[in-house]
């Protein structure tokens, strides 16, 4: 826990200097070593935010509330996550949820007067349109009748209900004024909206054809009829429509928006289609249309996927061996700056062999690069437990850098695979000398065991352990007690507590 609290200070600090990615690492190095800590969920849900991926900001936020479900803060930064997303109801849930556990959170009560100023701007503009449901915006366009907005105590929401009437008659008597093709258009657009939410796609399909029929020009049944592709899985006809859609947006004016969601929609297919490199074309073009923050989000995680897709092409466990040849010839002439050189296009070639990452490790020893080289133990013993080799170069290592509990408890680790290998015992001896010879040493050591965390922490031998510093004769009592003297036994073996 002492490290993962140091990580998050480190974390904190990163992020109070505005170097969120560095802050981002830090926690989630923390949530290795400390899944259940909800305030570090919280934290890096801000840094998130900070770099503008609300998808992983409202994930780490949703963990922070699930782990604590009255920490107020976690529901401050699920609503902001949500709202960046586009997601206004479920961002007005969450700050409602929050005031609920704090009633006085101004950031909470700003969250939630925030979201009514939007409901309140979109009924004005008459184009509110629900679409919590999917934040990748794969479901068609909505009619455009404005719907209420969440209840609320707040009194800034009573007053639309006069401007939502007005609004209401002004539609009625626009819409009196469509050309006939318009009209129905219009209407076979709703009923393949509602076939649509039903998940009847092919009578969807029916309806917006018909509106495609009636009125050629319109983007959005183009942008409709792909999204029925889409839920068919039919990826090829979903681009090709959305592609007509672009053309049809392009020669009728259509507003910038809609040809952002035709490039974003062919930006998702192809990325089903496992084309990254097509999807992360097309979701730039939607970003040079509107920006928003979900094609943001989308795009850098198929910015990613493009990297682990060249990272896997990239593997050719002939070429590693190879290279670890020519890295083992540079290592015996003591060149150990092009050994490291070639192990690690080895590494490149071939990441899953512990072989690899101890003997870069190694190079790194003997160049003084102790932390990286540390690194590459930790990563050798990752994919091979039982590899012993990498255990004893941890072991020096951690010596080396005057850390020899640590080192003890690597060179254990060797002599559980092999009783009789003799570099780890004698690192053994030697690290053991070093720790009972330093009382902090002995006192790491001892906070690393399970059992001696345990004691610390039962309220009841807290007492104890008070009560025999005060008056040394108290031992004698409690030493009657055998769950006691069992205990007790084990923190002085430990080198916890002396007794004279």
């Amino acid at each position: 826990m002492e490290k993962a609290n140091a990580l998050k200070e480190a974390g904190n600090k990163a992020l109070s200097a505005g170097n969120y990615n560095e802050a981002i690492t830090a926690y989630t190095q923390a949530i290795e070593l400390d899944p259940v800590n909800h305030i570090l969920y919280s934290n890096r849900s801000a840094a998130y935010a900070k770099l503008e991926n609300y998808e992983n900001s409202l994930k780490d936020a949703e963990k922070c509330v699930q782990l604590n479900a009255t920490f107020s803060k976690g529901y401050s930064r699920k609503g902001l996550a949500l709202t960046k997303l586009g997601r206004l109801e479920e961002a007005f849930e969450a700050y409602n949820a929050g005031l609920q556990q704090d009633p006085n959170s101004d950031v909470l009560k700003q969250g939630v007067n925030e979201i009514l100023s939007i409901f309140q701007e979109q009924f004005r503009k008459n184009n509110f349109k629900f679409n919590s449901k999917s934040s990748s915006k794969m479901d068609v366009d909505p009619p455009k009748s404005p719907s209420p907005p969440p209840k609320s105590s707040t009194s800034s929401a009573g007053s639309s209900s006069s401007q939502q009437q007005k609004q209401t008659n002004n539609k009625m008597e626009t819409e009196e004024d469509l050309p006939e093709n318009k009209k129905l258009a219009k209407k076979e657009k709703e009923l393949g909206n509602a076939s649509y939410k039903k998940k009847d796609f092919d009578t969807a399909l029916k309806h917006y054809n018909a509106a495609l029929a009636h009125d050629p020009s319109d983007i959005t049944f183009h942008n409709n009829i792909a999204a029925v592709y889409f839920e068919q899985q039919d990826f090829q006809k979903c681009i090709a429509e959305c592609e007509k859609a672009v053309e049809v947006g392009r020669e009728n004016r259509a507003d910038y928006k809609l040809i952002a969601k035709s490039f974003a929609r062919i930006g998702n297919a192809y990325k089903k289609l496992e084309d990254y490199k097509s999807a992360k074309t097309y979701y730039e073009k939607s970003l040079s249309e509107h920006r928003t923050p979900d094609i943001k989000s989308m795009l850098s995680e198929t910015e990613k996927l493009i990297k682990e897709q060249e990272r896997k092409a990239y593997i050719d466990p002939e070429k590693a061996e190879q290279e670890k040849e020519k890295g083992n010839e540079y290592f015996k002439n003591g060149d150990y700056s092009s050994a490291v050189k070639h192990y690690s296009e080895a590494i490149l070639r071939n990441p899953d062999d512990p072989k690899l990452y101890s003997n870069r490790a190694a190079c790194y020893t003997k160049l003084a690069a102790f932390d990286l080289g540390l690194k590459d133990c930790d990563m050798c013993v990752k994919l091979d437990e039982k590899f012993i080799k990498g255990w004893v170069r941890k072991g020096k290592i951690l010596q080396v850098m005057k850390k020899p509990s640590e080192a003890l408890s690597a060179y254990q680790k060797a002599i559980e695979i092999d009783p009789s290998n003799a570099e780890a015992l004698e690192g053994y001896r030697t690290c053991t000398v070093a720790v009972q010879s330093d009382p902090k040493e002995v006192w790491k050591k001892a906070m690393n065991d399970p059992e001696v965390q345990q004691i610390l922490k039962d309220p009841a031998m807290r007492v104890i352990l008070e009560q025999m510093q005060t008056d040394p004769k108290a031992v004698q009592e409690h030493l009657k007690n055998p769950q006691v003297a069992s205990k007790i036994q084990k923190l002085y073996e430990s080198g916890i507590i002396q007794i004279y």
